[in-house]
């Protein structure tokens, strides 16, 4: 795939032309995060990470990266803002957790389906993926069950301002259902093993973890837009408002035109990133290796990276 022209060229020494590449082997800032930071999301002000093997979410500031604070949770998985409070899965007791996103205290837990490993918000309801093939929703508002759905392998999830997206893991396939009452709209192919999923506006966007590329579909028809290929073992998904960011398990942070899917760049990340987020001006990405790395959105420059231990 060709890369979109007019990547920035910033060094020019002896007539060599030096490309822009960023590495973040030399941590800039040292947390406590948590030994395995996996999912991310961003609350206005806030990046709230899970930590699941050390049962904890942290808080960090988004304007310096400094921590706020850190909440016990229950094998804490993935996670979601409601405009008031977080929202964790609690991958190994089949519960989420209802945290008040300005102290962080709990709200309150309550049971979906088995080992819940993925989540999003509607504008009123919470939907969660069960790894064993149901979707649970629940009303944001106290945590009440409205419905639990039927869906083959569900693991990522995206709101599309009517409908809610769901990949299915083992099949190749995203699922579509109404977002009103959970009927199901349709079932499109995608990549092997497709895991994270986000919307652009327009286009619904997929990460193949087994065929190291992203599917993009029409979010009206589900037809296919396209595929491109990406970093090897795609895992989150997020956009900017102008562009896809996809968190590469190998390494990496992939940036694509969303217009067009056009490669920009690929960022070296350290430590395994898995879960991606946008805070208006910068990406995020939770590394499962042990650190939180931020790049300005803008140019992919490296902001920060935050360890997992006190220096």
């Amino acid at each position: 795939m060709k890369k979109c022209m007019g990547i920035r060229i910033f060094l020019l020494i002896s007539g060599i032309l030096l490309l822009q590449i960023l590495a973040t082997s030399a941590p800039a800032n040292e947390i406590s995060i948590g030994t395995a930071p996996y999912r991310i999301a961003f609350d206005g002000s806030n990046i709230w990470v899970t930590n699941y093997t050390g049962n904890t979410v942290a808080k960090l500031n988004a304007s310096d990266g400094s921590l706020v604070g850190t909440y016990a949770v229950a094998s804490p998985w993935a996670i979601a803002f409601d405009g008031s409070n977080i929202w964790v899965t609690n991958y190994g007791s089949d519960t989420v957790t209802k945290l008040n996103a300005s102290d962080g205290s709990l709200v309150g837990r309550y049971i979906v389906g088995i080992t819940p490993n993925a989540i999003a918000f509607d504008g009123e309801n919470i939907w969660v993926t069960n790894a064993t093939g149901t979707v649970t929703k629940l009303r944001a508002s106290d945590g009440s069950l409205v419905g639990t759905y039927g869906v083959a392998n569900p693991w990522g999830i995206a709101f599309d301002g009517a409908n809610i997206w769901i990949t299915n893991h083992g099949s190749k396939t995203v699922t579509r259902l109404r977002a009103s009452d959970g009927s199901w709209v349709g079932t499109y192919e995608v990549g092997r093993k497709p895991v994270g999923i986000a919307f652009d506006g327009a286009s619904i966007w997929v990460a193949n973890s087994g065929s190291h590329s992203v599917t993009r579909l029409n979010a009206s028809s589900g037809s296919l837009v396209a595929k491109y290929r990406v970093g090897r073992d795609p895992f989150g998904v997020t956009f900017d408002g102008v562009n896809i960011w996809v968190a590469n398990e190998s390494g990496s942070v992939t940036k694509l035109r969303a217009c067009d899917g056009c490669l920009v760049w690929t960022y070296a990340v350290w430590g395994y990133p898995s879960g991606v987020t946008f805070d208006g001006a910068n990406i995020w990405a939770a590394n499962a290796g042990g650190t939180v790395t931020k790049l300005r959105a803008d140019d992919g420059s490296l902001v920060g990276t935050y360890e997992s231990q006190h220096q």
